[in-house]
């Protein structure tokens, strides 16, 4: 990779730094710490040993004769482990940027957001206009406010549970008005009501289909689509949503809806100022889609950089197979305390028999690691460009809110509603719906957005000498809160 990097005509070449790792794999031999999905397993749901050892040999020589050697426990196959080696021509190579290190399976952090993901199934079918009066909410405060580690808002409260960490996240309604708008999709107009499932279209709190499912076979249940179109009103339908979109659809949307409403240009673009000329190809809007789609590639292969060759953190629901055992005293694992005792448990079991994660997707989560998200890698660099092309301070026109039943929309009323506000909550529910259909942790959605910030950042500061026009460069608010130039 890097001898091919040398030969190119780029203005930029990189090593490969250092990528710290939690320290997991090497902590567990049975590897309960790292992702294992569709390998085969014990009667635990723990990892044959030889078959991850032939998993990481593959990933260490890159040989695609090495991943074809490995033995898998079913039919489902490992999702595309080769693109950890693929390298983009823009932009910082998917190995350059460097993640946080993700929390310690035995750590207060990690149970914590075990602990938020039991609650967000618990609470799939709550109204987001509920949220003040529901009663699993209220319990679901109670417990995530004496986490400790917790890292959602604080201090926890009906009105910023479950909300993503991003400026903006904790303003106007649950869902960003770019989930919510209508999308002005060339001669139509796409109203924003989508097909979800059924209240209670929970899966995989079944042992026996758990473990199937761990091993590769496919899963004996499916999805059922409710068949009223709504509007997104609660976390089954973000979660809904997340399941069956297309790589940037959220960002395209996005874009489609900015330029619908006329939204002001960044500050500094050169067009405002122009007299008797309009950007399009340049600075208009066939630039700005064609950069939402443009940098989605390289934010991914950076994702799956990090995914395969770095961190390989396990999934919520094989966590969950771990939870489940130890409580009914099939075996030992050093998890933490305080999320044994979480009363989220007890609900679980109640409801469904099992201490294992009430799913969302009957087939469970992805045949690939979970840390960091893909889905938010994708939305944070979304997000990113188009904050860089329009002016965040341009005021949302005509808000709406979902009715509780998601069959109609009302105005909103309450603080004002920016673009930089709603883009960064758009990109934030992305992997909040993610969190909320099991698949994946609060932390794997934070560190995603900020992966996927890092590469359409260098994407753009790539482009920026492409360009005939004279400009100081793009302002933009990061995820953190800091204002940069690019």
């Amino acid at each position: 990779m890097f001898k091919k990097r040398l030969t190119a005509d780029i203005n930029e070449k990189i090593m490969p730094p250092r990528h710290p790792t939690n320290g997991d794999e090497e902590r567990y031999s049975n590897k309960i710490a790292n992702f294992s999905k569709a390998l085969p397993h014990n009667s635990l749901g723990e990892v044959d040993t030889t078959s991850y050892a032939a998993l990481i040999n593959a990933l260490t020589t890159g040989s695609s004769d090495d991943f074809e050697a490995i033995t898998l426990g079913g039919v489902t196959k490992l999702s595309d482990p080769q693109a950890c080696f693929a390298y983009a021509m823009e932009g910082a190579d998917s190995h350059v940027e460097v993640t946080r290190i993700p929390p310690p399976y035995r750590g207060n952090e990690q149970g914590s957001e075990m602990a938020e993901n039991y609650w967000m199934a618990l609470a799939r079918d709550v109204a987001f206009a509920d949220y003040d009066t529901d009663p699993t909410i209220a319990a679901a405060v109670a417990d995530l406010g004496t986490f400790p580690a917790y890292t959602g808002p604080q201090p926890v409260t009906s009105d910023n549970i479950f909300r993503g960490n991003t400026p903006g996240d904790l303003i106007g309604p649950y869902v960003s008005q770019f989930f919510t708008l209508d999308v002005p999709y060339g001669s139509q107009v796409n109203r924003q009501q989508m097909n979800t499932t059924l209240a209670g279209d929970d899966h995989m709190f079944d042992y026996t289909e758990w473990l199937n499912i761990q091993n590769g076979a496919l899963a004996t249940t499916s999805n059922v689509t409710d068949p009223q179109p709504r509007y997104l009103r609660n976390l089954r339908d973000l979660g809904q949503w997340v399941h069956v979109d297309w790589p940037y659809e959220a960002g395209l949307n996005s874009a489609l809806i900015l330029n619908g409403m006329k939204a002001t240009a960044d500050p500094n673009s050169p067009y405002l100022t122009y007299t008797k000329q309009g950007g399009l190809v340049t600075f208009g809007i066939v630039d700005v889609l064609d950069l939402v789609g443009r940098t989605s590639a390289a934010v991914l292969k950076a994702a799956w950089f990090q995914k395969w060759l770095v961190h390989r953190r396990v999934r919520p629901e094989e966590y969950a197979g771990n939870v489940h055992n130890q409580l009914i005293g099939a075996a030992s694992y050093p998890l933490p305390a305080r999320l044994l005792s979480s009363p989220a448990l007890t609900e679980v079991f109640a409801k469904f028999g099992t201490y294992l994660l009430p799913m969302a997707y009957a087939e469970g989560c992805p045949a690939h690691p979970s840390f960091p998200a893909g889905h938010p890698s994708l939305s944070g660099g979304a997000a990113t460009v188009l904050k860089a092309f329009y002016d965040e301070s341009f005021v949302i026109p005509s808000p709406m809110v979902a009715s509780s039943d998601g069959l109609s929309l009302v105005p909103y009323t309450g603080a004002t509603l920016t673009i930089g506000n709603e883009l960064n909550k758009m990109a934030a529910n992305v992997g909040r719906g993610r969190d909320a259909a099991g698949v994946h942790w609060r932390s794997d959605g934070i560190s995603a957005l900020r992966l996927g910030e890092a590469i359409a950042i260098a994407v753009l500061t790539d482009l920026k000498a492409n360009y005939w026009e004279s400009f100081a460069g793009w302002n933009l608010t990061k995820f953190d809160g800091t204002s940069i130039v690019i």
